[in-house]
């Protein structure tokens, strides 16, 4: 048989054949061994192998199960998601793979809302602004807005995560589109603080020094209680396994709940910005 040799640094999809043949081949696995492991045919291990079709995300995580590498730092899942999402800062792609899992998420956002809460045309602000400024593509503006819908199906899987965000006050004071769209934002924050596994707070301008975080910031719980976080500046992200660098930024955040007004109160100033009387 004919083996088509591979060049990785030709495309990301074949960087990602390519290896996808090196760990099959690494375990002594013919393409129809690694087809009974993933439930895919040879042929579409084949293709994907050789750059002729694109992986998907369930390929991905079947493979990582296969291979026996899911939640590791070299996850299949990972190279998906770089490849897929090129246009995103160092680390996000990664996070967002454990963010899908984790059963419990604490971020805290500044003057933007979080993608976890951004309805479509909020993202979709959003993703245009940075395509008039030159920041990215059309199609990297579409990817964006897809990932955010992405993202928030974890919110309604059948054992969704327990959520708790703190926004800054100025991410529900700074317009963002029409009025019509930043009404349906704020409307939507009101809807998420209503369901029964989130948590919705708001840190006013006034807590000033009380304010233990200065940048935005994510910690994750996953199901064996090990703690990831996420944070990142305007051109760098970064994405942190290491749960004794982690800790401190939960006791942070727990600092932060403690200072910032209840979920009512919270509720109540949002509702008054939403109507124009604060």
């Amino acid at each position: 048989m004919n083996i088509k040799e591979l060049n990785p640094d030709s495309s990301p999809q074949a960087a990602f054949g390519a290896r996808l043949r090196k760990e099959r081949e690494a375990r002594g696995w013919k393409q129809e061994g690694l087809a009974e492991h993933t439930g895919y045919s040879s042929t579409h291990i084949s293709a994907v192998e050789t750059g002729r079709k694109t992986a998907t995300l369930r390929f991905a995580r079947q493979v990582d199960n296969a291979f026996g590498v899911v939640d590791t730092g070299e996850t299949f899942e990972r190279e998906w998601r770089e490849m897929k999402h090129g246009s995103l800062l160092e680390g996000f792609p990664e996070f967002v793979g454990y963010e899908s899992r984790a059963v419990e998420i604490r971020l805290y956002e500044v003057g933007v809302i979080p993608g976890l809460l951004q309805t479509p045309e909020y993202a979709r602000v959003l993703a245009q602004s940075a395509v008039k400024r030159g920041a990215i593509t059309e199609e990297q503006a579409d990817e964006r807005i897809a990932l955010v819908a992405e993202r928030q199906a974890a919110l309604v899987r059948s054992s969704p995560p327990l959520v708790f965000v703190t926004l800054d006050e100025s991410c529900i004071r700074r317009p963002m589109g029409a009025p019509d769209i930043m009404d349906a934002q704020l409307t939507r924050l009101v809807e998420f603080a209503d369901l029964s596994n989130t948590m919705l707070q708001v840190a006013p301008f006034n807590m000033g020094e009380r304010r233990p975080f200065n940048l935005p910031i994510t910690v994750l719980t996953m199901a064996d209680r090990s703690l990831a976080s996420y944070a990142e500046s305007a051109q760098q992200g970064h994405f942190e396994r290491e749960s004794t660098c982690v800790v401190p930024l939960l006791t942070a955040y727990h600092q932060l709940q403690a200072e910032a007004p209840s979920q009512a109160a919270s509720v109540d100033m949002i509702n008054q910005v939403r109507k124009g009387t604060l």
